[in-house]
């Protein structure tokens, strides 16, 4: 069913069109992507192979009088992630690992909420059920301590059993947000019909569950802050560009978000883009988004979109738009630290423009916040500065 029209003349996507075109000539160059759309689940027999076989080599330990213990591979170290311009950040196969021993006072801890996670996991797959993180944290919170204990211990066991998140049958309540032309079906057949009106649509919990979905979007735009997000809303601007989809993770994004970005892509390959502020910690959100992260490397294949284009707020606008200096913020000691980070990575290499927009941040110790523009108009962005980017191909 196609969406009504209600945007601009079809001469105005042309370069979003010929965009399109270089995207998909890239991806049959590249032997095209796996058929089931990029994204590599274990199914359940798989999972409970591999926690059986873990636990057996606990077993097999105690049986030689010898204190059990988990390798993980260690995501905390460069040295560990390699990096591929089709993927991004990944492991590498024979990285450096970390032991949690069971006879340690340091990790013994940690290796008994494993365990009891492990056990909590096995019982999901196999009575085919699915937990929130928080419900796992709820089970014992005292035990537990904090929600980040367990977020860390589900991503240190999905590492260790080489199983994606989203096979664990472990999901998380999503915080991200999408407006547009799209429509879908959930697991549990809940019609979702996205608009291009004030009111966005919660992203779902269960990403590999949606079914039947529909789109006419000529573009993927991924907004860092719910605050312009909304603002975007507010101004039409979903409508006045329509076809397209907008999507927010309120930040650094959650897992939910990111899945539902690549999957988007994977299905329907069009292009994305995102609109950041023009400082180190935007320009960082973009880049989990495109390349991933050194945490969630292990699971890069499933999570990454290198297809995405910087649409703005590029730190040579600021100059380009006469934007006065006094609307602009002072690079702080911590953002000029996580500046030099971010150029040290090793997808800058094959980033020329992005890494010369960095140097010109770095240049003027300035950073910009999207809301700059309104000096110009309290509409510039959604009005001017967006439409015009969209038409006359003003991305990196």
């Amino acid at each position: 069913m196609a969406f009504a029209p209600v945007g601009p003349e079809a001469s105005f996507f042309e370069v979003l069109d010929q965009h399109r075109a270089s995207l998909l000539a890239a991806l049959r160059r590249g032997g095209g992507e796996p058929a089931d759309g990029g994204t590599r689940l274990a199914s359940s027999s798989e999972v409970l192979a591999s926690i059986e076989s873990v636990i057996q080599d606990v077993i097999s330990s105690l049986a030689r009088n010898k204190a059990p213990v988990f390798t993980i591979d260690n995501r905390s170290s460069w040295e560990n992630i390699k990096f591929e311009d089709s993927v991004g950040l990944q492991m590498v196969p024979h990285c450096t690992r970390r032991k949690i021993k069971s006879d340690s006072p340091k990790s013994v801890k940690n290796f008994a909420l494993i365990l009891k996670i492990l056990s909590i996991i096995y019982k999901l797959v196999q009575s085919n059920t699915h937990a929130t993180k928080r419900d796992i944290y709820y089970t014992d919170s005292q035990l537990f301590g904090n929600q980040t204990v367990v977020d860390n211990i589900i991503n240190d066991i999905s590492c260790m059993l080489k199983v994606p998140r989203m096979s664990l049958h472990i999901s998380s309540t999503s915080k991200g947000l999408i407006a547009g032309n799209l429509r879908y079906i959930e697991e549990d057949g809940t019609k979702v019909h996205c608009t291009c009106g004030t009111t966005a649509v919660a992203v779902p919990s269960n990403i590999q569950g949606i079914r039947n979905i529909i789109t006419d979007a000529k573009f993927l735009l991924i907004v860092e802050k719910d605050a312009t997000f909304q603002r975007l809303l507010d101004d039409n601007f979903c409508n006045r560009m329509s076809p397209c989809i907008m999507v927010t993770g309120k930040g650094v994004p959650d897992l939910n978000t990111r899945l539902l970005v690549k999957k988007l892509w994977d299905t329907f390959h069009i292009p994305v883009f995102t609109l950041v502020d023009a400082d180190p910690h935007g320009i960082e959100i973009m880049c989990i988004y495109k390349y991933g992260s050194m945490a969630m490397s292990f699971e890069a294949h499933n999570l990454t979109v290198p297809a995405i284009r910087w649409l703005g707020l590029l730190p040579s606008d600021i100059k380009r738009l006469n934007i006065p200096r006094d609307t602009l913020i002072p690079l702080t000691k911590r953002d000029q630290m996580k500046l030099d980070s971010v150029l040290k990575r090793p997808y800058v290499t094959c980033q020329p423009f992005w890494r010369k927009e960095m140097e010109i941040m770095a240049d003027s110790k300035m950073k910009a916040e999207i809301q700059a523009l309104t000096f110009l108009s309290s509409d510039y962005l959604s009005r001017v500065y967006l439409p015009n980017k969209l038409k006359f191909g003003g991305w990196i």
